[in-house]
């Protein structure tokens, strides 16, 4: 029932639904992809070195030490650089910043759920643009529409199918009448990333986090790459709503984190193995895998429905992502975790397999 002191926006809104946070001991986590690895060392350092004294003082609102950091990391200027309370935060201010609202914004039917969820707090009009039957993102299909943007998760959330640059940039080129974001979250997994296409373009934003393969999903930083004009546009509206979105202690930790360059590339690099031995894993247990680049992979049994293994998991301390979108109903979603986490899920699979 809605109360009287609600807006009327508040009862017209879906929120995103995160997946299950639980502080269960022994409990095997796949379900919200975060590294099974501890962050940089030189970004654990630089968080204890932050806290102090200094946290009586605001942090600088531009963030001008992080941002030059990332600048530094993508050969481009601090004024093609955005930073904000992770990239969720990042995403909403582009859609608010950067979406038009006399055209439909454009994004698959499978794909990240938090885009809906900003088109419906912003008043947006939106349209799914179908995968193609293998899953994969068909540009062709966001050539023609009306769009007042176009939103790419690549790789894809919940699929872990990525887009060659090559895609990117043509439909980028071909769009030059919407904003065009490319959200990269899962990007350093085996995808190529189109950070290199923003200075030739001034319609696209590319969106990346630090809670992914940086393993600093606890702190929550995220960055946008784009034109300075959208960058302007970006600090406009965050400055409308929260002028100190990153503390102290988060810009320290992820100039650290954005800077140990070798840890990042050994953590993928396990991270890569790990996840090519759990696919090996699963199908010859009769899983059929989609080719993630991500830190996750997309599984469906031939024999047993994805909700009766999520829920059958949960049993055994062992949480899975069910992805109830329609057209992903029979699969789940794993994250990769450790080997010893790997190692669990698949003695508790084969039980499971065994009994059904």
């Amino acid at each position: 029932m809605m109360n009287p002191y609600w807006s009327r926006l508040v009862p017209q809104l879906d929120p995103y639904i995160p997946g299950e946070q639980s502080q269960e001991a022994d409990l095997v986590k796949l379900n919200t992809n975060e590294l099974p690895f501890p962050p940089s060392p030189a970004a654990l350092e630089a968080l204890r070195t932050a806290c102090n004294a200094d946290l009586r003082l605001y942090p600088d609102p531009t963030a001008a030490a992080l941002r030059r950091s990332i600048a530094r990391l993508y050969a481009c200027d601090m004024g093609n650089v955005f930073v904000g309370n992770g990239s969720d935060e990042v995403l909403a201010h582009a859609f608010r910043a950067l979406m038009q609202d006399d055209r439909p914004i454009l994004f698959a039917d499978v794909t990240y759920g938090f885009y809906t969820v900003y088109c419906r707090l912003f008043g947006l009009t939106y349209q799914h643009v179908p995968l193609s039957d293998d899953f994969t993102i068909n540009v062709d299909a966001y050539l023609a529409r009306p769009a007042g943007g176009i939103v790419i998760a690549n790789p894809n959330a919940n699929t872990g199918l990525a887009l060659p640059r090559r895609e990117i940039e043509r439909l980028v080129r071909a769009r030059r009448d919407c904003v065009v974001l490319i959200d990269e979250a899962y990007v350093d997994f085996g995808a190529e990333s189109a950070a290199s296409l923003v200075s030739e373009n001034p319609n696209l934003i590319v969106v990346e986090t630090l809670s992914k393969s940086r393993g600093l999903a606890g702190l929550r930083v995220g960055f946008a790459l784009a034109h300075p004009k959208l960058i302007d546009a970006l600090t406009r509206v965050k400055d409308s709503f929260n002028s100190y979105p990153l503390s102290r202690m988060a810009q320290a930790g992820a100039i650290a984190a954005i800077e140990d360059t070798m840890w990042l590339e050994e953590t993928v690099q396990q991270v890569t193995r790990l996840r090519e031995d759990l696919t090996r894993a699963l199908e010859a247990r009769g899983f059929t895998i989609l080719p993630s680049q991500a830190n996750f992979i997309a599984a469906r049994h031939i024999n047993v429905r994805a909700d009766d293994l999520t829920r059958d998991l949960r049993k055994e301390n062992i949480l899975v992502r069910h992805m109830a979108t329609q057209r992903i109903s029979d699969w789940v979603r794993i994250t990769i975790g450790s080997e010893a986490q790997h190692q669990r899920l698949l003695t508790a699979l084969d039980r499971l397999l065994q009994s059904s």
